[in-house]
């Protein structure tokens, strides 16, 4: 399909309910910059496959955990591979739109992230604690996640969770990015209230560290988002590698900061868009 406008289906859940934030709202005001380049129609997650073929690209959002709707979105992933559909972010991603998989991997290569095993037999390699986190591998936004004591935890290593130390740590901070360009970055000062964020101004070496895991997703395209915990030691840990559908916290931004991202993402998608319809 060709237009002169190309045409974008926009897919968010809108009733998305969030603690502390409004999905929704960020969501209404992309949508709304966005009609301002391309045609422009939203749907639920669940109606995707159904209209897809009818687009020139989609672009998937605030869509929501897919723990809720996991048949609904394999099925979209499988039409979208199988058509050659035009998928913003890329279906590509390592980290976060393929499961937690990628926490084990770079933990036993050694980057700096949260020490993380799935087995009972590779507790043995996490700091020892007194208490840990299990979450399960296909969890988001802390669903399903528990903390529980060392002397029950080994029960719990079943295969299908994560397990890592409690950490200490000082504060959250995330690392917004489109495509390789650095954007903007926030963090959460009190860490039992991570949804109240602020501006944080960050150091040389903490784009070292954040470029480190946008660099070995290779994504080329697309918005994401590298949320780290300030460690015990003043250093760095991944906490998440969000590259599927990152909430980009827009609203707690100055308006020129926010204005800029929503100018790198439109002129991201564009390109995207633009090169793959374009003549060979």
């Amino acid at each position: 399909m060709s237009a002169a406008r190309p045409r974008l289906l926009y897919v968010t859940d809108l009733a998305y309910q969030a603690r502390g934030r409004r999905y929704c709202d960020e969501d209404i005001h992309l949508a709304a910059r966005l009609r301002e380049r391309f045609d422009l129609a939203l749907c639920h997650p669940r109606d995707a496959v159904a209209l897809m073929d009818g687009f020139d690209a989609v672009v998937v959002r605030n869509s929501g955990p897919v723990l809720g709707y996991r048949s609904e979105y394999e099925a979209f992933r499988a039409r979208a591979l199988a058509t050659g559909a035009l998928v913003y972010n890329p279906l590509t991603g390592k980290a976060d739109m393929a499961g937690k998989q990628y926490l084990l991997d770079l933990s036993a290569a050694g980057f700096p992230v949260i020490p993380t095993v799935g087995r009972a037999e590779d507790l043995h390699l996490l700091p020892a604690a007194d208490a840990y986190v299990v979450k399960p591998r296909l969890g988001a936004d802390s669903l399903g996640m528990r903390i529980v004591p060392a002397g029950q935890v080994a029960p719990l290593a079943t295969g299908d969770v994560l397990i890592q130390p409690c950490v200490d740590f000082a504060y959250e901070v995330s690392f917004y990015f489109v495509d390789d360009d650095f954007q903007y970055a926030l963090y959460a000062p009190d860490p039992e209230r991570r949804w109240e964020l602020e501006p944080y101004a960050a150091t040389a070496a903490d784009l070292e560290f954040a470029r480190r895991f946008v660099d070995w997703n290779d994504l080329g395209s697309g918005i994401q988002r590298v949320d780290a915990c300030r460690a015990p030691d003043g250093g760095l840990l991944l906490v998440e590698l969000e590259d599927l559908n990152p909430y980009l916290s827009l609203e707690a931004l100055p308006e020129e900061a926010a204005e800029a991202f929503v100018t790198a993402f439109t002129a991201s998608l564009s390109r995207f868009v633009q090169g793959a319809l374009s003549p060979a």
